[in-house]
Order: C-alpha cells, then sequence, then structure tokens
C-alpha cells in the first residue's frame, strides 16, 4: 500500500478541505451512495490543472502523469525512457542514469533519477502554469499557456522524444553546465548536446537557426508557421541510431490505443498497442516505439525488428519503428476455492480450526482498522474462512458464515453501519469511509480497496447469485467496478483504467503522483487480487466484456510482476541489486522495503498477500519461490542485528508457507505452526486447508490449459494430475483441456477429475 505522510505532500489547500454540505444519498437498488462526504470527513482534491477541453471529464489520478493534474508543481514524470518535469521556467527533459543507494537494511536501492536536464522555454512569452492538456493510453499532452500565448509538450511512454510546440516566437535551450553542444555538420536542423549524464539531439524546423545565447543557452530561431521542436535521448553514439531518431523527430505523438482479446480455447491474451502520430514536416515516417522488456521478451513478433536500446529502470527498452505492435500472454487459470481434503488426520485438525476460527469470524472481519480497506480484506478473509467450511461439509456454518458477511456488507452499501461510499461527481471518483491511507486526500490505493470488495461481492454471489442482481446489491459493486476498471473513454462518469498503466503493464497506487521518483506501487498481489474480483463478477454477471478485461489486467500484471517485482527472467535488476525481489516499484526506483516497516517478512509479504486460490501465479517458478523463502533467514538476521525485532517475530509465517508450498507441498506443511502468527487477512482455517490441498493435488501446472474462464490444474511429483474446473453459468458445460482431457461441470459446482 501507499501510505506517504504528509510532510512529503505538495497538496493545495482546496485538498485538505473537510465537508460542509448536506450528504445527500443516491439509490443504487437496495443500496445508496452519498452526493457528498457526512459533514467533517475530507473531500476529494481538486483536478483544476486540466485544460477547459478535459475540465469536465473524469480526472485521471492513479497515473505516472498523475502529478500534473493535481500539483501547480509537479515533480519529474517518468515518461520512460526519458524524464520531463514542467517548471515555472520552461520544461525540463531529461535522460536518467542509474544510480545504487546503499541503505540501514545493508542492501541498495536502485534509482534512475531526473537530474540533468536540458530546458526548454519560449523566448517569446514566460511559461505560464502546466496543465493536462490531453492524454491517450499510455501518452499526455501538458499545457503551458500564458495567457493567448502557449507552449504544449506531447510524449508518451516508450518513445525517446519530448514533442514541444510553441505558438509564438523562437525557443530557447538552456544545457546544463560543463555541457557540450554544437549544431550537427550533417544536417543543420539539429543541436547535438552532450552532458555528463547523457547525450540528446534536439531537432528544429527546416528553415530553423541555431545560435549560442550565452553561457550553456541556445536559441533556436523558429520560422513563421513552424512552431515545433523535439528533444530525444541518444541511447549511444553510433551514426545510425542518430539517423534512427532524426527520421522519426517529426513524428509527434497524438493519441495511443490499447485493445485486446480473449481467445478462450487457445487461453490466450492478445494486446494491440498502436500510435497515432502526426508529420511536422519531412516525409511520413510514423512511430518510433520504445519496448519495454515485458513487451519484447519471447515476443517472435518484434524481435527481429527491434534497435537500439535504453538502459532504463525497467532494464532495456528497446525501439521499433512501427505505429503498432502485438503481444500474446497465456491466462494460466485460478478456480474460486479448492475443494475439501482428503485426509482424515488432517481432516480433523482442519475441522477443530475451522470451530476456532467459526467462533471469532465477527471479531475477525473488523480486527485492525475501521476503513474501507481493512472492511474489505476482512470480508475476504471470512469468505475464503466460508470456502473451507463448506468444502468440508459444514454447510450450516457456511450459511452463518455468509449471512455474517452479507449483512456486514450491506451495511455499508446503505451507509447504515460503520462506513459509506460517496461519488463525487466533479472528479468521477468514489470515496470511502472513515478514511484509511489516504485514499481521499490523494486518492490512493483504489484498486486494492475495491479489489477486496469486488472479489468478496463476487464469493456472496456464487453461493446467492439474486443477492448480486440489479434489483438488489450488484449496482453498488458495479459502482466499484467502475470507479477502478472503466472502458469507456468517452464515460462521463469514470476515467479510463483508473489505476492500469497499459504500457508499463502493471497499476499504480499513489492517485496524486507526488514523489521525486514518480508514482509507485507496492502490493502487486492486491492488484492481482482486485482484476481476479473482475473475472469473478463478470462471470457471474454474464458480462463477457469485463470477464475479459479483468483477464486481461490479470494476465498482464503478472507478467508485469514477474519482470519487474520478481525478475524471473533476469532482464531487468542491475548487478548490483542483491535482493531476490522488488517490493516498492516506482516510476524511477526500486526498492526493498514498505512504507510502514523495514522488517524484511513484511517486505516480502506485501507482494504475496491475500494468498488465495488466484495466487497459485506465485508458483510459476519454483526455484525462484524456495530462493525468495530462503532468503528470509538472512535478512531477518540483518534486521534482528539492528536491534529490531519482528512483532511477533514469526509475523506471517502462514503466508511464506503457503508461497513455500507452491513450490514444494510437503515443506510448505512442514514449516507452518498451527499456533504461530497469522496475517489478518488469513485464517488458520484456510493456511492448512490450503497447503493440504496441495500436498493431496501437487504443484500448479502451467503447461495445461483450458477452453474455459475458471479451471486450474495440478500435478504430483509422479505425473498424475488433478484437474478442477467451476461454472459460474446456469447450464452444464463440457471442459476440455489442452492436453486432451475433458470434464463435464454442472451449474454452480466445482468440477474436479
Amino acid at each position: 500500500m501507499n501510505k506517504l505522510t504528509r510532510s512529503c505532500l505538495q497538496l493545495t489547500l482546496a485538498s485538505l478541505a473537510f465537508a460542509t454540505v448536506q450528504a445527500q444519498t443516491v439509490k443504487l437498488g437496495m443500496g445508496s451512495y452519498y452526493t457528498a462526504p457526512k459533514s467533517g470527513d475530507r473531500t476529494v482534491p481538486p483536478a483544476n490543472l486540466r485544460t477547459a477541453a478535459l475540465a469536465n471529464t473524469p480526472a485521471q489520478s492513479a497515473q505516472w502523469y498523475s502529478s500534473v493534474v493535481y500539483s501547480a508543481k509537479p515533480e519529474a514524470l517518468f515518461v520512460q525512457p526519458l524524464t520531463v518535469k514542467p517548471t515555472a521556467a520552461g520544461l525540463e527533459v531529461a535522460l536518467p542514469v542509474k544510480e545504487v543507494r546503499p541503505t540501514v537494511r545493508r542492501d541498495v536501492e536502485i534509482r534512475y533519477p531526473h537530474q540533468l536536464p536540458l530546458l526548454i522555454a519560449p523566448a517569446a512569452f514566460q511559461p505560464g502554469q502546466s496543465k493536462l492538456a490531453k492524454h491517450g493510453d499510455w501518452s499526455a499532452d501538458i499545457s503551458m499557456a500564458q495567457g493567448a500565448d502557449n507552449m504544449t509538450v506531447g510524449m508518451a511512454h516508450g518513445m525517446p522524444y519530448a514533442f514541444v510546440q510553441i505558438g509564438r516566437g523562437d525557443a530557447q535551450i538552456k544545457i546544463p553546465a560543463g555541457s557540450k553542444a554544437a549544431v550537427s555538420a550533417a544536417d543543420a536542423r539539429m543541436l547535438l548536446v552532450q552532458t555528463t549524464a547523457a547525450s540528446y539531439a534536439v531537432f528544429g524546423p527546416t528553415g530553423g537557426d541555431w545560435k549560442p545565447s550565452g553561457a550553456d543557452q541556445w536559441l533556436l530561431h523558429l520560422p513563421p508557421g513552424k512552431g515545433y521542436l523535439s528533444v530525444a535521448a541518444l541511447p549511444d553514439d553510433k551514426p545510425e541510431t542518430l539517423a534512427l531518431l532524426a527520421k522519426h523527430a517529426y513524428s509527434f505523438v497524438q493519441d495511443t490505443r490499447v485493445d485486446w482479446k480473449f481467445d478462450e480455447a487457445s487461453s490466450q491474451i492478445e494486446t494491440t498497442f498502436t500510435a497515432t502520430t502526426q508529420t511536422m514536416e519531412g516525409p511520413v515516417t510514423g512511430a518510433l516505439l520504445g519496448l519495454y522488456p515485458h513487451q519484447w521478451f519471447n515476443n517472435a513478433t518484434v524481435e527481429p525488428r527491434l534497435g537500439p536500446a535504453y538502459d532504463t529502470v525497467r532494464g532495456k527498452i528497446r525501439l521499433l519503428e512501427a505505429d503498432s505492435f502485438k503481444t500474446t500472454a497465456r491466462y494460466t487459470g485460478f478456480v474460486p476455492f479448492w475443494p475439501g481434503v482428503a485426509d482424515a488426520g488432517r481432516k480433523t485438525e482442519l475441522a477443530e480450526l475451522m470451530k476456532l476460527d467459526q467462533r471469532n469470524a465477527r471479531r475477525m472481519m473488523l480486527e485492525e482498522g475501521k476503513g474501507p480497506y481493512w472492511q474489505g480484506k476482512g470480508l475476504q478473509r471470512i469468505l475464503k474462512l466460508m470456502d473451507v467450511v463448506e468444502q468440508q461439509g459444514d454447510l450450516e456454518g457456511r450459511d452463518k458464515l455468509l449471512d455474517l458477511v452479507k449483512k456486514r456488507a450491506e451495511s455499508w452499501f446503505t451507509g447504515e453501519g460503520g462506513g459509506y461510499f460517496h461519488y463525487d461527481t466533479q472528479q468521477g471518483t468514489v470515496a470511502s469511509y472513515p478514511e484509511e491511507f489516504f485514499t481521499v486526500e490523494q486518492l490512493n490505493d483504489h484498486h486494492f480497496t475495491y479489489g477486496y470488495w469486488i472479489r468478496a461481492a463476487a464469493d456472496i454471489a456464487l453461493r446467492d447469485p439474486k443477492w448480486a442482481s440489479d434489483a438488489q446489491w450488484g449496482p453498488m459493486v458495479d459502482l466499484l467496478v467502475a470507479d477502478i476498471a472503466s472502458t469507456d473513454r468517452s464515460n462521463a462518469k469514470f476515467p479510463f483504467l483508473r489505476n492500469f498503466d497499459p504500457y508499463e503493464g502493471h497499476s499504480w497506487a499513489s492517485g496524486i503522483g507526488m514523489g521525486e521518483l514518480g508514482n509507485n506501487q507496492e502490493s502487486s498481489s492486491e492488484a492481482v487480487n482486485a482484476w481476479a474480483g473482475l473475472i469473478l463478477w463478470g462471470e457471474i454477471k454474464g458480462n463477457r466484456a469485463l470477464r475479459d478485461l479483468g483477464l486481461y489486467m490479470y494476465t498482464t500484471e503478472i507478467n508485469a510482476i514477474n519482470h519487474y517485482w520478481f525478475d524471473i527472467h533476469g532482464k531487468v535488476f542491475a548487478p548490483e541489486y542483491k535482493n531476490v525481489e522488488v517490493s516498492m516499484l516506482f516510476g524511477g526506483m526500486y526498492a526493498h522495503n514498505t512504507w510502514w516497516i523495514d522488517d524484511p517478512r513484511q517486505i516480502k509479504g506485501i507482494n504475496l498477500l491475500p494468498i488465495t486460490t488466484v495466487s497459485t501465479y506465485l508458483g510459476q517458478d519454483p526455484a525462484f519461490v524456495k530462493k525468495s523463502v530462503a532468503s528470509l533467514g538472512p535478512e531477518t538476521a540483518i534486521w534482528n542485528a539492528r536491534g529490531l525485532y519482528g512483532k511477533p517475530v514469526d509475523i506471517w509465517q502462514d503466508i511464506f508457507a503457503k508461497y513455500l508450498g507452491l513450490a514444494d507441498p510437503d515443506a510448505g506443511l512442514a514449516s507452518w505452526n498451527r499456533w504461530g502468527s497469522f496475517e489478518l487477512g488469513d485464517t488458520r482455517t484456510h493456511a492448512l486447508h490450503w497447503l493440504q490441498s496441495l500436498k493431496e493435488m501437487g504443484t500448479p501446472d502451467f503447461s495445461v490449459t483450458a477452453n474455459t474462464t475458471l479451471f486450474a490444474v495440478f500435478k504430483q511429483a509422479n505425473g498424475q494430475r488433478t484437474y478442477l474446473a467451476y461454472n459460474a453459468g446456469k447450464t452444464p458445460i463440457t471442459v476440455k483441456y489442452s492436453d486432451g482431457k475433458t470434464l463435464t461441470v454442472a451449474a454452480g459446482t466445482l468440477g474436479r477429475m
């Protein structure tokens, strides 16, 4: 979670306002939301820093460029490979260079900070307040207008350019002290700049004229009607690389779009990325795109065409001359719960734990905080307990737990219990109270928080479809779905994919994007939990488009996790970085830490929890799992040597046992302490059932897929497989697995073979 302290913020006074107007309710089915916060509760921050064209649209929070929307002095934007930063003096453009930062944890953080930038400014007028003028799916335009005068910059993930347009007069270029600059002998339009950190080319229009204008400053005369230039960083000093960048320097990005589709028969997600450009002069050359490792790795459709590469915080970003490209990824499946365990001894032990946990269920539903994150987490916690109770045959116990959870969720959905939901029409967002982790003040963590609620609602609906109907509580769940996952780019109520970054392939947690190292995400596993909730909710509601969206984000986020959090392919982490995994990913940094404590157990665990049947993806590389768990000992020894001790010392031991079980079920079960600590989104019952299930079924088998959405395959060491499939529909289905096996599953049941 993103838990930035107030001291590091630069919020406007308006964002700290508290509600004073009377809150009214709007009915949605049997639930309702509030039109304003209740008296004394904080309002969401205003998104005032947008041009008139965007002023009446939902604010795009939780994106890589959101700092521009919410801060009068925005932080650097990590476009990749470039960084840009609007300032009162003009636009800074830089190519970040690796910085290794030692920590008190005796490890290092890898940073690519915004530093030693070029400064681009109009010569005829002072730049005005930066505002978001336009955005595509992975591109953004910033306006720096002053009265009738304007300077705009266009940029897009992967593109090595900042595209600048100046409405009047000439352009000034200020270079860092000690840098060298000269007009290219081969092309008078180009100013070549060499700083102590990086090389750049600034491309002026034909007929433009470069002149030095003082120490470390150049003036570019812009002919009438040609108020444009672009700035590119150079990945190397090869003439052919400069020629490639010059070729596309006048293809200014206008829009970017991502499209996806799911092929159920092959269990494949195909994603298409398309950029639209405008040629400012010369021949039409189209876009020069930069592909991230998760896009080019094992992608035979682009590999032969890839060109020079930039060293970045995401590994190598490799250039591709194309307006469009595609990626494919396999969806490897999950089922909402696993069947009951068969071992007689473990069944007895499990029955004892079920009795204990059922007695404590009401307390465990809200054991930590009182706000929407902890409540949603608590609802899912009890429903995962309910899964086990149900599958072990205690239907009376299941019904009691189901009733308990439904009543608690309903009290929030009506605003008559401990919390409530508010829809802000000005910003196009759902705020929830009482506030936790700056979800209102900074619009943080919406996908984490509402992901728990959506997943909980889906688990309720599996047992009671009427509860999810439009006449009852379905519309309230749909409201939360729309807040984090609207796909309608012209939606007047919610932005397109609020938290998800289609080009980076993962989500962002900070709503307003503050911080000198860009936006960030910590708990990648909670993001996956949210997208799994969309899949289930879409299946239950018969909404194929929502299901496919969930499949796209679930599969894509997992792919990004394997590259940027776990680096299981060895393409991203710097050689100086010795930790097994990343726990905090920023626009310009990756680190092994958390927002609240640097206890290694919690650092590791935050990207594992909540471990449910959705979490089998964590076992895609068993050797990595074992390596990760083994690193806990040495890391904890360093923590203890600093005089710091976790409370309790075995905190989250259930999480690590379950994680290890994905690679070695026997070792995972042996490492679990029945009476040890447990993570507050889990129960002892669920932990034992998880571990014993893996012992009986084997580890996840990702080599086999199926022609349905909810499936899972496991394989024992002797090669014996267990096939599972869940049918959320109303008629029987016949599931065909890719290895030739078939399984008929009745409506509303879990099939096993």
